[in-house]
């Protein structure tokens, strides 16, 4: 298949050759891997390759890889490619995305060939954030968020995010009983009924963030999980990836009043004809059965995840 590749990159980029030079990760459970290619005789010196191929022998970390989650993964990446080729275009520099120059489907193996953001000035990550960088995200997401808002999602998961709970009906048959495990579909109609949707990101870590090398700019990667859903989603699974609990109660007001200022002038950058106040009111109240909706999936999936904490707890 690199034979192929590196076909298929010399005729996008009308390159005299292509190779692979490096591997920058391996993609969850076996299922591929994303790695940089440099380009000889073309405009575009590198770029980064995602290929997706289905493991013959499945494994993963917690030990989840029944048919079921294979099924789910392998949605995310065709709905990660409907991302790009129908979506993507939207985003603007207030929410950077990776150009996608092509993708492809063949013989069981999905190609994603996307811009090298470590080329476009996107060249830091970070697992940990102050507060001033952690706000350099709010703003992406406030602006994903604003640039989406109400719009349907056609192609990609009708309810966005990983843990959402109709794709995970086999951790929620492991969590243990109680107020959480009874409550829990309600918690997901409460979301899902929301009147202000988007779209939202579905994974939106801090390890999905490329930072610019002042921090002050910043695109994001990893769309398998884009879908409709309640901004506040993203919000709180962002805080949970890069704040310990003390510091999510410490700036949860700093960070909803940032994140709600830059959803206000997104808004009308965008020109959405939207009444800001009704959908701050709706969503404040939903961010708390964010962080419930997060924590029931954390339960069932691995009850020892150090993201399980008071703070998630009783929010």
């Amino acid at each position: 298949m690199n034979q192929n590749t590196e076909e298929t990159l010399e005729r996008v980029f009308s390159a005299q050759s292509a190779e692979e030079v490096e591997t920058v990760q391996s993609l969850w459970s076996g299922y591929g891997k994303i790695s940089r290619w440099q380009l000889i005789g073309s405009d575009i010196k590198s770029i980064i390759v995602k290929k997706i191929q289905a493991p013959t022998q499945q494994e993963h970390p917690k030990g989840w890889n029944t048919n079921f989650s294979h099924r789910r993964k392998m949605k995310s990446y065709q709905i990660e490619m409907n991302f790009y080729e129908s979506y993507a275009l939207s985003c603007n520099t207030y929410c950077a995305v990776p150009k996608c120059y092509e993708v492809k489907r063949a013989g069981g193996v999905q190609l994603l060939i996307l811009e090298d953001l470590n080329e476009s000035g996107y060249s830091k990550r970070r697992s940990e954030l102050n507060l001033n960088e952690l706000k350099v995200c709010l703003s992406w997401l406030a602006n994903f968020h604003a640039t989406f808002i109400q719009v349907k999602a056609d192609g990609l998961w009708e309810v966005g995010t990983y843990w959402h709970l109709a794709t995970r009906p086999e951790e929620f048959e492991k969590m243990e009983g109680g107020w959480l495990k009874s409550n829990a579909k309600a918690i997901d109609q409460k979301l899902s009924a929301a009147n202000f949707q988007t779209l939202v990101h579905g994974d939106a870590k801090v390890a999905n963030f490329c930072f610019s090398d002042d921090m002050k700019k910043v695109a994001a990667v990893d769309f398998q999980y884009v879908g409709g859903g309640c901004g506040m989603k993203d919000l709180i699974y962002l805080m949970s990836s890069c704040l310990s609990a003390e510091e999510c109660e410490m700036y949860e007001e700093e960070v909803l009043q940032y994140y709600f200022k830059e959803l206000a002038s997104a808004l009308d950058r965008n020109h959405k004809n939207i009444t800001f106040k009704d959908l701050e009111i709706e969503w404040r109240a939903l961010y708390p059965y964010a962080w419930a909706d997060f924590v029931r999936f954390l339960r069932g999936w691995s009850p020892e995840h150090y993201k399980l904490n008071d703070y998630g707890e009783y929010s």
